[in-house]
C-alpha cells in the first residue's frame, strides 16, 4: 500500500473513526453538507452486493447446512454464542482470537470489524425514546441527568427514519413516541388475540407491532439509494442484495460516496487521536495499517468518534498527552466508568389451543412488541426502571420423513401442522450504569496492532436479577390471563455482552465534572472531538439504540458544520 507522505494530502475536514451505524451517518450528513470526509475502518472493505458471499446460496450450498463444526465453536466459545454467528454469516464477525480482550468479569464481545461494522448484523428493531426515558436519571437518582430532551431530538429522529425506512404503526403511547413509518408488518392471529386480551385486562400495557429497518413501501428516496422493498427473506445476517433492510453499505456509505467528499479507507486500525498542546485541540489520528503495521497520521479539524461503545473507550483511554495523561478529554476521570447494556437474560414461552384452521406462511422480519410498562411515571416496584419485551407467536409444521419414494415424496409436499400455536416474549431489561462497571488498558499487554489489551468489567447485580423476576412474574400472568397453557419460563444467565447493546463510558452530561460530553455530543474539553455511538450514551433505556445513536449523529454533524463556519472548531 502507497502512503501518501505529503501532510497536506492527508488532510480533511472532517474524520469518521468507524463505518458503521453512527460512522455511515456521520459520514453522509458531512459530504452533504460539502465537508471533505476522511472514513476510517479498522476491518476489510466490504461493499454492497459485491462483498455479501452467501446472500443467494439456497441451504443445500452449505457445506455444514449452515450449522458451525465442532472446531469452530471450540475455538470461539465467546462468538459462536450469538445468534447470528453461522455458517452464512461467520465471515462479518471477529473470531476470538482475532482481537482478544480480558475479561475481569464474564463478558461475551460480540464485534464486527469490516465497512458497514455491525450494521450489516443487527437485529433492526427501531424505537424512539421518549421524554420519560430522558428523565430517568435525574428522577430517580442514577447516573447524571441527561443534557438533552426528547422535544430537541424529535426532528432529528424524523430526518433519520424517513432516509432510513422505518416500518410500523402509530400507537400513540407516551413510552413509545410514534415517528415517520412506512406501512407496518402485520401481527399473526393468536399477537392479535394476545393484544386484545392485553387491552381488555390491563390499562398500562400494550402489544403492538414492532417497529423495524425494513423497507415494506420504498420511497423516492429509498429508490434513490438503489434500495428495494424487502422481501421477507429472513437472511439479513448475510447482507440483504436488495437493500431491503437499512445497513450503511447500502445506504448511507453508497450516499456518502457519490458526493465525491467521501475517502474511506478500510484496513485502518485508529491508535489514537493527536491533541495539540499549543493549539488546545485535537489535530488528527494516528493510523496503524492492518496488514504492514506501518503508523500514518491523518489531520482534520473535526474528529468523529463512532468506532462502537468499547472501541471508543479504547481510543480515547489510549489518546494520552501531557494534558491529558488519562486519557482525551479525562478530567474528571470518568472516562471508561458507568458502562451499561441491556438485560436479556429471562424469556418465556407458551402455547394457545384455539385458532387452529390458521397457521403462518412465509417470512416476517419482525415481531410484536411489549413497551416498558414498569416505573413509567413513578416508582412503584423494588427494581429501578423497567423492561420491554419482544412477543411472537406462529404455528409449525411437522414432516415425516421416513418412506422412500413416492410415498417420502408425498410426505415432503403435505407436511402436517402442530396441533397449537407456540408463543413467546423475551425481556429487554435496562441496566443501571455503575462507576465499578467500567472498561481499562492493560499497561504491559498489547495486540498485534501494538494497542493495549482491552479489560472489561461489568457485571449484572441486585436490580437486575428482581427485574428478571418481575418479568417472570408479569408474563407468566399475562400469558395465564389470556388463556395461554404450557407456560415456561427461563432465565439463560448469560454473561453480559451477548444483548450487543453495551452503552456508556463517555456519557453526555450537561457537568463536565461527571460527563465527558455535552448536550452536542461533544468533548467538554476538547471541543473539536465529538462522539455519537453507543459509548455517549448517559443511560440505556429499554429500547434497541441503534435509532437513537443515529438521531444523535446526525444532529452533532449539523451541529459541528455550523461551528466550524463561525470558526469555533
Amino acid at each position: 500500500m502507497n502512503y501518501l507522505t505529503n501532510a497536506e494530502k492527508r488532510t480533511y475536514g472532517a474524520i469518521v473513526i468507524g463505518s458503521g451505524m453512527a460512522g455511515g451517518w456521520a459520514a453522509k450528513e458531512f459530504c452533504e453538507k460539502g465537508i471533505k470526509t476522511l472514513v476510517l475502518e479498522r476491518g476489510r472493505k466490504v461493499t454492497h452486493n459485491e462483498d455479501y458471499p452467501t446472500t443467494l446460496m439456497s441451504p443445500w450450498e452449505f457445506p455444514h447446512r449452515g450449522r458451525l463444526t465442532d472446531e469452530e465453536i471450540k475455538e470461539n466459545p465467546i462468538i459462536s454464542k450469538c445468534y447470528a454467528f453461522r455458517e452464512d454469516a461467520k465471515h462479518f464477525f471477529v473470531k476470538d482470537k482475532e482481537h482478544p480482550y480480558e475479561q475481569d468479569k464474564p463478558f461475551d464481545w460480540i464485534r464486527g470489524y469490516q465497512v458497514g461494522g455491525k450494521s450489516l448484523l443487527w437485529a433492526r428493531q427501531t424505537q424512539r425514546w421518549s421524554q420519560l426515558d430522558f428523565d430517568g436519571p435525574a428522577r430517580d437518582g442514577f447516573a447524571t441527568p441527561w443534557p438533552i430532551t426528547y422535544k430537541e431530538l424529535d426532528p432529528w429522529y424524523s430526518h433519520v427514519e424517513k432516509f432510513a425506512g422505518i416500518s410500523g404503526n402509530k400507537d400513540g403511547l407516551d413510552a413509545l413516541p410514534d415517528g415517520e413509518f412506512l406501512p407496518p408488518h402485520e401481527l399473526t392471529c393468536v399477537e392479535k388475540h394476545f393484544q386484545k386480551e392485553i387491552k381488555r385486562l390491563y390499562n398500562d400495557r400494550h402489544v403492538i407491532i414492532g417497529r423495524c429497518a425494513h423497507l415494506t413501501q420504498p420511497q423516492d428516496i429509498h429508490y434513490q439509494q438503489g434500495r428495494a422493498q424487502c422481501l421477507g427473506r429472513n437472511l439479513c445476517q448475510r447482507g440483504c442484495p436488495y437493500g431491503g433492510y437499512f445497513s450503511a453499505n447500502a445506504s448511507t456509505l453508497p450516499w456518502a460516496a457519490k458526493t465525491g467528499n467521501m475517502t474511506l479507507r478500510p484496513d485502518s486500525v485508529v491508535h489514537s487521536i493527536i491533541y495539540d498542546e499549543k493549539k488546545q485541540k485535537a489535530v488528527g489520528v494516528r493510523v496503524v495499517d492492518a496488514h504492514t503495521k506501518e503508523m500514518v497520521e491523518y489531520y482534520a479539524k473535526v474528529i468523529f468518534v463512532t468506532a462502537a461503545a468499547l472501541n471508543t473507550n479504547l481510543i480515547l483511554l489510549n489518546s494520552t498527552s501531557h494534558r491529558f495523561p488519562n486519557g482525551l478529554g479525562n478530567d474528571s476521570g470518568l472516562l471508561g466508568t458507568h458502562i451499561a447494556f441491556h438485560n436479556y437474560r429471562a424469556s418465556i414461552s407458551a402455547e394457545y389451543e384455539g385458532y387452529l384452521d390458521y397457521k403462518t406462511e412465509g417470512g416476517r422480519p419482525n415481531s410484536g412488541y411489549i413497551p416498558r410498562f414498569r416505573n413509567l411515571y413513578k416508582q412503584e416496584t423494588n427494581f429501578l426502571r423497567g423492561y420491554a419485551a419482544g412477543m411472537n407467536a406462529g404455528r409449525g409444521s411437522s414432516t415425516d420423513r421416513e418412506g422412500l419414494g413416492e410415498s417420502l415424496k408425498n410426505s415432503l409436499l403435505n407436511p402436517k401442522m402442530n396441533q397449537m400455536w407456540y408463543a413467546g416474549s423475551h425481556m429487554m431489561g435496562e441496566t443501571i450504569p455503575k462507576e465499578s462497571n467500567k472498561v481499562t488498558l492493560d499497561k504491559l499487554k498489547k495486540d498485534e496492532n501494538g494497542m493495549p489489551i482491552l479489560h472489561v468489567n461489568v457485571a449484572y447485580d441486585d436490580n437486575d436479577d428482581k427485574m428478571v423476576q418481575d418479568f417472570i412474574d408479569q408474563f407468566t400472568e399475562m400469558y395465564t390471563k389470556a388463556g395461554f397453557k404450557n407456560i415456561r419460563h427461563r432465565d439463560t444467565k448469560q454473561a453480559p455482552g451477548l444483548d450487543i447493546h453495551e452503552m456508556g463510558g463517555v456519557r453526555m452530561g450537561a457537568d463536565a465534572k461527571t460527563s465527558l460530553l455535552n448536550k452536542w455530543n461533544q468533548m467538554h474539553h476538547v471541543k473539536n472531538v465529538f462522539v455519537t455511538d453507543g459509548a455517549s450514551m448517559t443511560s440505556t433505556s429499554t429500547q434497541n439504540p441503534s435509532l437513537t445513536y443515529m438521531a444523535f449523529t446526525a444532529r452533532a454533524v449539523d451541529y459541528a458544520v455550523k461551528e466550524m463556519k463561525k470558526g469555533n472548531l
